[in-house]
């Protein structure tokens, strides 16, 4: 009978487990518990159960804690003996880094293997929490996690960078302002991620390069008016081209906040009214500049019958991965809309560090 879960059904109870505060347990031998999550009585079990448990994090946390980061891309830091949630939260998060900068000297461990915390922390972004976990190595972990009605993972698969397929559900027609000619498709990830939609205006030619854009998710540019960036007038400048042309594939990609998350978005957010750009703040919560995947809108592209895009964007980025994803970008339409007062340093951030042609 196959009733039981599959890896990727037990990798997406992994990640809701997590966000709920709930521990996960590797099967090369550790408990998992995500820091942003973890509350006063599960980190005192965890301690009861002895042993040497770390704080693991990203290497631009620990650039910023000033903990040495000895794996390269994270560092494991050794738990203080009278450690509190307060501390392990202060690590994790950099809200009150400028208030309270000291926060050391950290010590971190320099031996042995940080494969499961690297798995630890590759799940923790998957959840789309902060990038700090708790990971304490046990010997038994198929008889720990059993034991406490815990999600087993292999580690391979917790680091596994491969794409979920992406099925379509269901298209139907849409009448909207740039035309009356629309239709949107739904494509669900089989991980249990979040969805991804196509907009579809008129009835493009398969034959030929598509007039396309890949969009990620702005909850507060597209739909609330934010003038922090430019994404709302570039989803409406994009929508109204297509439109304008009769034809062309927008595709609105769930990536909220170039792949963190909105929470961490607005963690972002408020680290620049604390002075730090786009990128600054990014880093110090522990995320890469950029963390989305264009291989989902590359895919989605291929499951339409497109092979070849005249692509709307400012971001070379995109049009590289296109490429290297089988997707041929004939053309980068410049789509240079948006910019105020409250965006200028966004806008000149994203083209210093990231290499937007604005």
């Amino acid at each position: 009978m196959t009733f039981a879960p599959d890896i990727t059904e037990r990798l997406a109870r992994a990640r809701a487990d997590l966000r709920m505060g709930v521990p996960i347990v590797l099967d090369g031998g550790a408990v998992v518990l995500a820091a942003e999550t973890l509350d006063a009585a599960r980190l005192a079990d965890l301690r009861a159960l002895g042993g040497d448990a770390v704080l693991a994090v990203t290497s631009w946390r620990a650039q910023t804690l000033k903990a040495h980061a000895y794996d390269g891309d994270l560092a494991r830091i050794i738990l203080p003996p009278d450690v509190t949630l307060g501390w392990v939260r202060s690590i994790a998060d950099p809200a009150d880094d400028l208030r309270a900068p000291m926060k050391g000297p950290l010590r971190a461990v320099r031996d042995g293997s940080a494969e499961l915390h690297r798995a630890a922390i590759a799940l923790t972004k998957a959840a789309r929490l902060l990038p700090a976990a708790l990971v304490l190595q046990v010997d038994d972990a198929a008889g720990f996690a059993a034991q406490h009605n815990l999600t087993l993972l292999p580690v391979d698969a917790a680091l596994d960078t491969g794409l979920s397929a992406l099925n379509p559900i269901i298209s139907a027609r849409l009448p909207l302002e740039v035309s009356e000619a629309g239709r949107l498709h739904i494509f669900r990830p089989d991980d249990g991620a979040e969805e991804h939609y196509a907009i579809e205006i008129g009835q493009p030619d398969r034959s030929k390069p598509v007039l396309s854009r890949l969009h990620s998710a702005c909850f507060t540019g597209d739909l609330l008016g934010s003038l922090k960036c430019d994404c709302g007038p570039q989803l409406r400048g994009a929508l109204a081209q297509m439109g304008q042309e009769g034809a062309g594939v927008l595709l609105y990609l769930n990536q909220e906040g170039r792949g963190i998350g909105l929470a961490n978005k607005m963690r972002a957010y408020s680290l620049q009214d604390q002075g730090f750009d786009t990128v600054e703040a990014n880093h110090r919560l522990g995320f890469e500049d950029d963390e989305r995947d264009f291989r989902i809108g590359a895919e989605i592209l291929k499951r339409m019958g497109f092979d070849a895009v005249r692509l709307l964007t400012n971001n070379p980025a995109k049009v590289a991965r296109m490429n290297a994803c089988g997707v041929t970008v004939t053309e980068r339409v410049p789509l240079k809309v948006g910019e105020n007062t409250h965006n200028h340093t966004y806008l000149a951030t994203k083209a210093a560090k990231s290499g937007h042609l604005l």
